[in-house]
Formats: structure tokens, C-alpha cells, sequence
């Protein structure tokens, strides 16, 4: 049985993060192991790209939920990494830290160091920001994230004077000292690559003498003696194999799969596990609860102006694209879809802003199962806004359905099973009527598709929401951090509670969803996780 200092499960957005950090020194031994595979693909690598990723089983996990009696009986669609690099590689690359207030809850909730104040410092170093170092950008950081104002299409501009026109004040810059306004989103590539976890962190760390990288091994239990994590144990080729952790045993394999391994491992409730006959060596009631995550509804609107429809749909477009990003690493291949967005308020009495919104000069509603064709948009100009409540309420859970580590999990995500969170959809969708009635953009549109001008009640807005409302693939909590073992996972050290050695580092741990997109503070969870684990705490 092979030994190391640390075995590192997962290498997507948190893992690579603690696969360079933990071995940096050069005194630790550390194992990786990652069930996917390389990220050397051009799919990955191109930022457009992520459209060919979307349901690739060769890099993505492909999760589906249940079927969600709150959204019209449908169940859902949860694209995961599966690959170096994880959920990195595959997302729409949206740099979002959260709002200052999202981390000061987290303290609040009995998670001591877990403050804005306390988080800031590992958000700068992790960064290498378009706008410079300040006190709140950093600049020289493995994570390059790029401003691309000076590419995204003209009808972003449009959509911008719109939310001025409804009041909205335009914001240079989401992760600067204040989260509100409306504004272009800040991506995750550099020279026009893709900038995964994988690229800023395992890349320049992979030939390390102390660092071994094991890939298409999936872990299929922890292994504990007593409560104590001594080693894990993976399949790889066909074969069963364990390695042993001096130190820790450190799961960073994601909101879904986390849990799933603890479960396997005998580490959760234990109504769960004893139906799948699997001994409860850790009763941990919070393993697979808790669940969290965003969900958006997003209007279709056909367009009076050219979009990215016209220059991404013709063969000569697709021609002009490709060309212009191999000369210059630039243009709409270089580009997320989500090019607008912002944090705004639907309500003057909220402290804060309680939706994102999001704006893609582009339209693909006539997508062949099984795909998603960014490359290949409707043959007419349109365009999609977007709203997503920012913190909801309902709460899910997942858990295994066998005790088998390649069986499909049971996912049910509760969405929109709170008042608060119907409410908030429903302020969402009027507040995207309202943009789309602003001088700026009503110029622009010829008519609204969806949910078309039949839908004027709230009732049929929520209808809508219900029948077209997605997750924006923002799963967190699942093994969430907190006092109480009743109802937490793992304590602010993200230890596992009643464990020994055994420490979660991903967005499971998160006390409470952020107000944005997920991946910063997945890569923030890291960098502070790994400053622990070096520290000896505990």
C-alpha cells in the first residue's frame, strides 16, 4: 500500500487548488486522485467551448435529479466536471466572489474566520484581476481573470443604458468594493484560453517529485480506523487499489460526489445508510442534506438588431470567428454567452441586491436532444435575459440509491418550495419585463417568445418559471460547515465532525449559498483549506 503525507480526492476547482498549495514546500507527499481524466482538449481549452462539454460523458458526470414536482414534474439536468480541473473546466467561466454579507453570515452561523474580512485576503491571492491591485483586486495570482468589454457584442451597451433607464447604476466591476449595479462579467481566461483550476494551479505544480496525479481513479471509500481517516480506497483500471495518509485524508470532490463518498464510507445519517445495508461507522445526520443552489428563468426575446445569432449561425460567420480567434485570441470564440449581467434590489426595502441578472446577446431554442449549440444559434436574431434569486431558502438533499460508488445518486433539489423563493421568482421575471420595457432595449425587440404577451398575471409568470426555470448548476452545502454536528457536516476548521484526519475542502461545506456564481469561493474554500492544513490545525 502506497503512503503519502495527504491524499487529495477530487482535482477540480478545490483540488487543484490543495494539490499546488499542500505540495509547494516540497515536503509533503501528496496523492490526487481524480476520476476523470486529462483536460488537454480543445473543447476545454477554447472559452466557447463549453457548449461541446455540456454533455460529453468523457469529461462531465451528467447528473439528473428527480423528477421536481415544483418545476412543472421535470427533472433536472446537473452538469458536472469530470476531469482535470472539475467544474472549472466545464462552467461558463463567470468570476464571481459573492457579496461581502454572504461570508459575514457565514461567521455569524458560529463559523469564527469565516468573515468577509478574514475571506478577503485568500480572494486576492488567489486572482490576477483585469483592473490592477487595490484593496480589493489582486494581481498576481495563478487564477488570471480577463475584462472583456472591449469584445462582447454591441447589444450589451443597449442592455446596459436599459438598466440605467429602470434605475440601475452601472458597476465597472462586480468583485470591487461593492457587489450592486449592472455590468459586463469579468471571465476566466487568459489570452483568450480558458484559465480552469487545472491551468492556474495543477499545471504549473505537475512535475513536482512529491506530487503524484492519478487520474481515472475513482475513490470508493475513506478508511477509517475507528474514527480515525488512515487511507482511501479507489478504482482504477479495473482493479481495486488503497493508499495510506500519514496525516489527512482531505475529500474535495464536489457538492455532489462528497457526500456520496462519506456515505459509501459508512459517514452519514443513518436512516440512510442502514436501508443499503452499509454499517454506520459515523453517524453524520448533516452528509447529503442541506442542499442549496440557484435557479433561473431566463425571457426570449426576438431581436430587431443583429446578435450573436447572425455571426456565430452562417458558415461564413462561423468561418470569420474561428479565424479571428487563431490570429488574435479574440472575438465571440474567446467569449462566455453570459456577457451581461448585475445585483440588483427588486424590493427598496432589501439591504441588499437579491438577484443576479444576466443578459446573452444570443438564442438557441431549437437545441437537438442532447445538445447544447453555441455554435449553432436560431436562424433569427435574438437574445435571452435572465434572473436568478440570490439567496433562496428551499432546501434539498442527495444520497446514494445502492451501495454501489457507480450507481446514479438520488438528487432532489426542493426548488422553489419556500414562499420566499416563489415570490422572489416572480419579482425576478417582472423586473426582466421592465428592463425589456426600457426605451434602450424595447428599440431593440421585435417581440418577447417567451413567456410571450399571454403571460400577465404573476400566476402565469410562475407557470412559466415552473415549466422553463433551470438550475444554473450552483449545488452547494451538501456537508455544509457549522457548530452543531446535528446540523453540519464538518466544525470552521472543516473538519469532519466525530472524525479524526478527515477534512472536506469544496463547495459542499459552504454554511449557505453566495450571491453569485459559485467557482471563486470553491477556489477562496481551497486556498484557506490549505493554509489550515499546512498550519497543523487542528
Amino acid at each position: 500500500m502506497a503512503e503519502f503525507d495527504y491524499i487529495v480526492v477530487g482535482a477540480g476547482s478545490a483540488g487543484c487548488v490543495l494539490a499546488n498549495r499542500l505540495s509547494a514546500s516540497g515536503g509533503h507527499q501528496v496523492l490526487v486522485l481524480e476520476a476523470g481524466g486529462s483536460d488537454l482538449r480543445p473543447s476545454l481549452l477554447l472559452p466557447i467551448g463549453y457548449g461541446l462539454s455540456f454533455y460529453d460523458p468523457a469529461v462531465n458526470w451528467m447528473f439528473r435529479t428527480e423528477p421536481q414536482p415544483s418545476l412543472a414534474g421535470r427533472p433536472g439536468y446537473w452538469p458536472r466536471g469530470k476531469v482535470l480541473g472539475g467544474s472549472s473546466a466545464i462552467n461558463a467561466m463567470v468570476w464571481i466572489r459573492g457579496h461581502p454579507g454572504d461570508f459575514d453570515g457565514w461567521a455569524a452561523a458560529g463559523n469564527p474566520g469565516w468573515s468577509w474580512s478574514d475571506v478577503l485576503p485568500y480572494f486576492k491571492r488567489m486572482e490576477t484581476a483585469p483592473v490592477g491591485a487595490d484593496e480589493w483586486r489582486g494581481r498576481s495570482g495563478p487564477v488570471h481573470v480577463s475584462d472583456v468589454s472591449a469584445d462582447v457584442h454591441p447589444l450589451c451597451e443597449s442592455y446596459l443604458r436599459a438598466g440605467a433607464e429602470v434605475g440601475f447604476k452601472r458597476n465597472p466591476d462586480f468583485n470591487g468594493a461593492e457587489q450592486e449595479g449592472v455590468g459586463l462579467y469579468q471571465i476566466t481566461t487568459h489570452r483568450g484560453v480558458r484559465m480552469s483550476a487545472a491551468r492556474a494551479y495543477l499545471w504549473p505544480a505537475r512535475r513536482r517529485p512529491n506530487l503524484r496525479i492519478e487520474t481515472r481513479a475513482q475513490a470508493t471509500k475513506v478508511l477509517l480506523d475507528g474514527r480515525r481517516a488512515v487511507g482511501v480506497a479507489y478504482m482504477q483500471g479495473g482493479a481495486l487499489r488503497t493508499a495510506r495518509a500519514r496525516k489527512e485524508v482531505i475529500l474535495a470532490a464536489g457538492a455532489v460526489s462528497t457526500p456520496l463518498l462519506l456515505q459509501l464510507s459508512g459517514i452519514g445519517p443513518g436512516d440512510v445508510l442502514g436501508p443499503l445495508g452499509i454499517p454506520v461507522l459515523i453517524e453524520s445526520p448533516a452528509v447529503g442534506r442541506h442542499l442549496q443552489d440557484h435557479i433561473c428563468v431566463d425571457h426570449l426575446y426576438r431581436s430587431r438588431v443583429p446578435t450573436l445569432n447572425q455571426e456565430l449561425g452562417p458558415l461564413a460567420g462561423k468561418a470569420k470567428a474561428a479565424l479571428r480567434y487563431l490570429l488574435q485570441r479574440r472575438g465571440p470564440l474567446s467569449l462566455s454567452v453570459n456577457q451581461g449581467g448585475g445585483f440588483v434590489r427588486t424590493r427598496a426595502d432589501l439591504d441588499r441586491p437579491n438577484m443576479q441578472l444576466y443578459f446573452s446577446p444570443v438564442s438557441y431554442t431549437r437545441a437537438p436532444p442532447g445538445k447544447r449549440p453555441l455554435m449553432s444559434p436560431d436562424p433569427f436574431a435574438g437574445f435571452l435575459l435572465g434572473a436568478q434569486p440570490c439567496r433562496p431558502t428551499s432546501r434539498g438533499r442527495l444520497q446514494l440509491r445502492a451501495n454501489d460508488p457507480t450507481a446514479a445518486p438520488l438528487i432532489e433539489p426542493n426548488a422553489l418550495a419556500t414562499d420566499h423563493d416563489v415570490q422572489e421568482m416572480i419579482e425576478g421575471a417582472r423586473l426582466l419585463r421592465r428592463l425589456a420595457a426600457a426605451p434602450a432595449l424595447a428599440a431593440a425587440i421585435v417581440e418577447e417568445i417567451e413567456p410571450g404577451a399571454a403571460a400577465v398575471r404573476d400566476s402565469d409568470l410562475l407557470d412559466h418559471a415552473r415549466r422553463r426555470g433551470s438550475t444554473v448548476f450552483h449545488p452547494v452545502s451538501t456537508c455544509r460547515m457549522g457548530p452543531d454536528p446535528a446540523l453540519a457536516a464538518v466544525d470552521h476548521r472543516l473538519m469532519l465532525h466525530g472524525a479524526e484526519r478527515l477534512r472536506v475542502v469544496d463547495a459542499s461545506i459552504f454554511p449557505a449559498v453566495t450571491s453569485g456564481n459559485t467557482n471563486a469561493p470553491t477556489i477562496m474554500v481551497a486556498e484557506k483549506g490549505a493554509d489550515m492544513i499546512l498550519a497543523g490545525d487542528p
